[in-house]
């Protein structure tokens, strides 16, 4: 049996429920071509043992996520991936994300911790877009 392609990470500091960050994940990984279709999501056992959440938290993402019609459940062998999320700027990532990792040592050298680089990033970025600005 194939192994599950993601690892899930909480962080408490995000303002979300777990399992929003369950979701948010997934759909990063869809979208960044890290999860393709056919790929197998862990286990729900797995997932709340390794995050010590309640496998509740874990089936109600995966529920939402196959609601959404990116995955499916096959009753004793696992959640599948059925579709991603990537599209044609797919491409682009890789020198994007080398600038970005440019930038972060950047800010690291600068003495920013990771709080303050987030924090730094998300206010951009929403000016950027022309959301108020917290």
């Amino acid at each position: 049996m194939e192994e599950p392609v993601i690892e899930f990470h909480l962080n408490s500091r995000s303002g979300l429920s777990p399992y929003q960050q369950l979701v948010q994940q997934v759909r990063h990984a869809l979208r960044l071509g890290l999860l393709k279709e056919g790929d197998r999501l862990p286990t729900v056992k797995d997932v709340a043992r390794q995050m010590a959440v309640n496998p509740n938290t874990v089936l109600k993402a995966y529920r939402e996520l196959e609601h959404d019609g990116l995955v499916a459940a096959r009753p004793g062998v696992g959640t599948f991936v059925t579709r991603t999320l990537a599209d044609s700027t797919l491409a682009a990532h890789g020198p994007l994300r080398k600038d970005l990792q440019r930038w972060l040592t950047k800010a690291r050298l600068a003495g920013l911790d990771d709080e303050s680089i987030e924090a730094l990033f998300t206010n951009t970025f929403r000016s950027a877009s022309g959301e108020d600005v917290a």
